[in-house]
């Protein structure tokens, strides 16, 4: 069952309805769900879709020749083109009269094994755009040379897609969907375990716990998910240990780049190219604080949950996971895991206040979210603000609590006096809990009148 990306169906249908020469290039980093995309918006529409593996040209254009062949019945059984230029060439040729789509996924692959490939369709493009009813749709999971091959200023074939996807992950709420017997807390930690990428969203079964869960992924050393991001780091990068060594440091809680390239015994300079990989793969994901550009400021932490709950939990258990002690190695993680869900949760909230503002039913339309920290200079204490916004004029504040405990009126109080850090002329602010707020702090927002709260439960209906 195809699940979401309603918004990129959209864009692809109206891109094969203009009647024209169309090229949309599709990215996005592994298991998120590309080739479903695709073969969901090509269904009942006549299509050659053509996956490139990893081997040589000869292979990939023999290949490529068949699935040519099994389009248009017409051509003589067991025919091989010569080159991707000529069987490129009989494509556009019956794309004359008729609305063809054709599907190069994989597209790095064959570019690598072919290395004259991009010229060629920058030629056959530019020879027939104006006359092809052509659809080109190019895809491809290796982030960097799709940014580097395809959609770089220098590369050959800049200036000639008429549109580009890249497609990320799930929001929280666009993951719910994925689950119809989880209770709504669930959800949440399901979400915190898997994220949102489609392929590992299917690997939870929403008929057992999440502890359950947890045991039959993390905990088990025969399923996919154990090995995972070590897998999906040797396909992605070149230097896989390093770059594990890199997300390992910020896992246990290195986010400076000195501390990081101290951790790893890297130079900074060299390490800033990892994080910069890591970053363009959403893995990790840095920050400042929010308003401020200062990069003495900066941190780093992981963005993608699984790869957060991965490198927080397993490899501290490895040695017991491999003996097959997942219980005993679940009991070390459960107290634990209210903690780790605390930055699920302003994630959660975060994604929920974009949604208010898409619906135009936002207190402050801002132009970005972010977290903020500094030192109150009255005090000269840390401060924090977990969600902040602001427009010219206004701003709004979020606190978030995942406790069991109601959110009290002090939490308020808090979150006001450390507004007055800042000078807006309209501040605004909402209070995000797991369970439900005190009387006290209800009445108090009640009589403030700039304060909105927001129990979990009401964030899902």
């Amino acid at each position: 069952m195809f699940i979401g990306r309603q918004q990129e169906l959209d864009t692809l249908n109206k891109l094969y309805h203009s009647g024209k020469f169309e090229f949309a290039v599709i990215y996005g980093r592994r298991r998120v769900g590309k080739t479903a995309l695709i073969s969901e918006f090509s269904k009942e529409k006549d299509t050659i879709f053509f996956t490139g593996v990893e081997t040589n040209a000869k292979q990939n254009l023999d290949n490529f020749s068949r699935c040519i062949m099994e389009y248009d019945t017409g051509m003589a059984v067991g025919l091989s083109f010569a080159s991707f230029q000529a069987a490129l060439e009989y494509v556009f040729e019956l794309a004359k009269t008729k609305r063809l789509v054709l599907v190069l996924d994989e597209y790095p692959y064959i570019a690598r094994a072919s290395k004259s490939l991009a010229s060629t369709l920058q030629l056959l493009i530019d020879k027939n755009k104006d006359s092809s009813k052509l659809f080109l749709i190019l895809c491809g999971s290796s982030m960097s040379y799709m940014e580097d091959h395809v959609l770089a200023y220098k590369a050959p074939l800049y200036g000639r897609r008429t549109a580009q996807l890249k497609i990320n992950p799930f929001d929280f709420f666009e993951a719910c969907r994925y689950f119809t017997r989880f209770s709504d807390i669930d959800k949440a930690f399901a979400y915190g375990v898997v994220g949102g990428t489609p392929q590992y969203l299917m690997q939870m079964d929403d008929s057992l716990s999440i502890e359950e869960n947890i045991k039959n992924t993390y905990l088990n050393p025969a399923s996919a998910m154990f090995e995972e991001p070590n897998n999906l780091l040797k396909q992605e990068v070149r230097e896989p240990a390093i770059y594990n060594a890199v997300v390992t440091a910020i896992a246990m809680g290195c986010s400076k780049m000195n501390e990081i390239s101290n951790k790893i015994d890297e130079d900074t300079s060299v390490c800033a190219t990892y994080m910069k990989n890591l970053t363009a793969l959403g893995i990790v994901k840095k920050e400042s604080p929010y308003g401020e550009k200062s990069s003495r400021k900066t941190i780093y932490s992981i963005e993608d949950n699984m790869f957060r709950f991965w490198y927080r939990f397993v490899p501290e258990n490895a040695s017991i996971i491999s003996r097959g002690a997942a219980n005993l190695a679940y009991k070390r993680i459960a107290p634990e895991l209210s903690a780790y869900m605390g930055g699920v949760f302003e994630e959660i909230c975060r994604q929920y206040l974009w949604r208010l503002l898409l619906d135009g039913k936002c207190a402050v339309d801002f132009c970005d979210l972010g977290r903020w920290w500094g030192t109150n200079p009255k005090t000269r204490t840390q401060e924090e603000i977990d969600i902040m916004g602001t427009d010219r004029d206004s701003a709004l504040f979020a606190e978030c609590k995942w406790t069991n405990e109601k959110v009290d009126l002090s939490v308020l109080e808090t979150l006001v006096e450390r507004s007055n850090l800042f000078h807006y002329k309209q501040k605004h602010f909402y209070l995000f809990a797991k369970t439900d707020f005190t009387k006290g702090c209800m009445d108090k927002a009640a009589e403030m009148g700039n304060v909105t709260l927001v129990a979990y439960s009401d964030m899902l209906k």
